[in-house]
């Protein structure tokens, strides 16, 4: 659905109120215009940081769960294998389950209230983890962990396609995503501090201010960042007139509608209804899927990093150079793919080395080999999340509502890998826990083949495109009822 000017209207128009500087700032539009150059900077300012400082504690607040279990917890609870799998598990369920309900609300509700909230509410629920008595209680506040990070993650992917081209998506999806790694690196580092220096302070165990303390950062956070995130482009009040426009014209340009009607409202059954039927989104669930199995080995890399030889705090430290590889992979393949205009080969050559080093993970025998291209295979899986997510919008850009589908149900079904894959690695496996890597190594082989499969049926069945000058005139028309209404 979109919004129509003739050009007898658009004439009418002009002679009854003159010259009208809307227009005729979208007829002079120009793909990277000096102006356009700083509109992207001022914009990047106010976002990217942000969401990568949430990114961040969320990830912090969600993955610290390994770092607690070498840390005391499994031996206070009397954890097994299987039990601290379930815990896992639980996650993965509400987290999945409440995903596409949530980006359906995104699309009505502030974002910067939105995002912000939920960093609020997660890290209350973090920090209850820190109460817990037995693995039945911490199961049961890790479904609400789930509960509330669900809309997070697809929320923000949503977010930057409603400020972002195409092309320009992945290497900021790609600095937000190192939050991953980060939190991951800066987790090990935490968790050895903490648990080396506060085990027993004012009665607490170590893995216990591990939670309170993460959990109620990043509750802290979450009060100040709905002041500096912006919203939608056409309701920023610190972008001028012109930038709004410039904003909404980018957008419509690269067959990206802007979120608040751009190209007509569509009711959210018919969104899902037009996500369901279209054959691409399931093509990249599928991929997806392979992506987050693979990734649930970060769940057990203090435990994998201990069978190496590395024991108590040690362990906790060699942690950190598997996630300083991730954020050289992320970084450096997302970059790469944005500039070559390309996700699909750049997918498969991260699942090329991914499938290699595991390989050699798996054959070896020394310890020093072992460690070293398991950095290597974890930076390559860390790769892919971003780029096939960030492929999703590429491929499904309009109508919004769909979008926000599509990338929700991507990463909700997805995520059903984890489900699974936390029951890769049990203990019984180890010290070399063969099962676990041969699956991973095989999911990023077919990641790699699917890639290209993927690539090669959206180039021959190509869907019809959104007309880019109906969107413009859309969000034309929205400016001037808004300026009329001022």
């Amino acid at each position: 659905m979109s919004i129509h000017h003739s050009e007898k209207e658009a004439q009418e128009w002009r002679e009854e109120e003159g010259p009208d500087p809307v227009l005729s700032l979208a007829a002079t539009y120009v793909p990277g215009s000096a102006e356009e150059k700083a509109l992207v900077r001022k914009i990047d300012r106010h976002i990217i940081p942000t969401i990568w400082a949430l990114y961040t504690l969320s990830y912090l607040d969600r993955a610290n769960i390994g770092n607690a279990k070498t840390g005391g917890l499994q031996a206070d609870f009397k954890l097994t294998s299987n039990q601290y799998s379930i815990v896992l598990l639980v996650f993965f369920i509400s987290y999945v389950l409440f995903e596409i309900p949530s980006n359906l609300l995104i699309a009505r509700i502030r974002p910067s209230f939105y995002l912000s909230g939920l960093c609020i509410l997660w890290g209350g629920v973090a920090a209850c983890m820190a109460a817990c008595r037995n693995y039945q209680e911490l199961a049961a506040v890790r479904f609400a962990l789930g509960v509330a990070e669900a809309g997070f993650a697809p929320g923000v992917a949503f977010y930057l396609s409603s400020w972002y081209k195409r092309y320009e998506l992945a290497r900021r999806f790609a600095i937000y995503y190192t939050a991953t790694s980060v939190s991951g690196a800066f987790s090990g580092l935490l968790a050895g501090l903490i648990t080396g220096h506060l085990d027993g302070a004012r009665g607490l165990e170590g893995w216990q201010w591990l939670f309170l303390i993460e959990g109620v950062g990043s509750s802290f956070l979450g009060f100040f960042t709905w002041y500096i995130l912006p919203d939608w482009p056409a309701t920023t009040k610190w972008l001028t007139d012109e930038e709004r426009l410039l904003a909404a014209q980018r957008l419509a340009y690269d067959g990206l509608g802007a979120t608040q009607g751009a190209q007509g409202h569509i009711k959210e059954w018919d969104a899902v209804k037009m996500v369901f039927k279209d054959w691409r989104s399931w093509g990249f669930v599928i991929m997806y899927m392979l992506c987050t199995g693979a990734q649930t080995i970060q769940y057990f890399v203090p435990t994998l990093v201990s069978s190496m030889g590395y024991k108590g705090v040690s362990a906790q430290y060699h942690t950190i150079p598997l996630y300083a590889c991730a954020f050289v992979f992320i970084l450096g393949f997302c970059f790469l793919s944005d500039h070559y205009q390309n996700k699909a080969n750049f997918i498969s050559g991260a699942s090329a080395i991914g499938t290699i080093c595991f390989i050699i993970v798996v054959t070896v025998s020394s310890h020093i080999v072992k460690y070293v291209f398991i950095c290597f295979a974890f930076g390559a899986i860390y790769a892919l999340p971003p780029l096939v997510l960030m492929w999703v919008p590429n491929v499904i850009s309009a109508p919004a509502q769909k979008r926000a589908v599509a990338i929700a149900l991507v990463n909700a079904l997805g995520n059903t890998a984890s489900i699974y894959g936390v029951f890769l690695w049990p203990a019984t496996d180890g010290p070399r826990y063969i099962p676990g890597f041969s699956a991973t190594t095989i999911w990023m082989f077919i990641i790699g083949v699917a890639a290209q499969v993927m690539q090669y049926l959206i180039k021959k069945y190509p869907t019809e495109q959104i007309n880019a000058e109906d969107v413009i005139a859309a969000e034309i028309e929205k400016q001037r009822q808004r300026t009329t209404i001022a």
